[in-house]
């Protein structure tokens, strides 16, 4: 009987994760969409984001620190390290 109840448990959890993770997988897919359309009406209005210190993370990217460049993007955008190192990578 003990081992009846663990696994029901532990299939409830499993089924808990699952349905988060379904969630977070749906918001992040909505974020991406916002995120587009942002960028369209930015495109459209003719308006460009400010990215303050960029010149400083070209610098770096062009003596070949690209760690540093890639650290230093990623705290002036808040950008994830993938964003950050194609962002380097198309600076350097």
């Amino acid at each position: 009987m003990d081992i009846v109840v663990c696994l029901a448990l532990a299939l409830a959890a499993l089924g808990c994760v699952m349905v988060v993770e379904s969630r977070f997988a749906r918001a992040d897919r909505r974020l991406a969409r916002v995120e587009r359309k942002l960028d369209l009406i930015m495109e459209h209005l003719d308006l460009r984001e400010e990215q303050p210190r960029l010149d400083e993370v070209a610098a770096l990217a062009r003596e070949g620190k690209p760690v540093q460049a890639i650290k230093l993007y990623r705290e002036t955008t808040g950008a994830g390290l993938r964003e950050a190192k194609e962002a380097v990578d198309r600076l350097g």
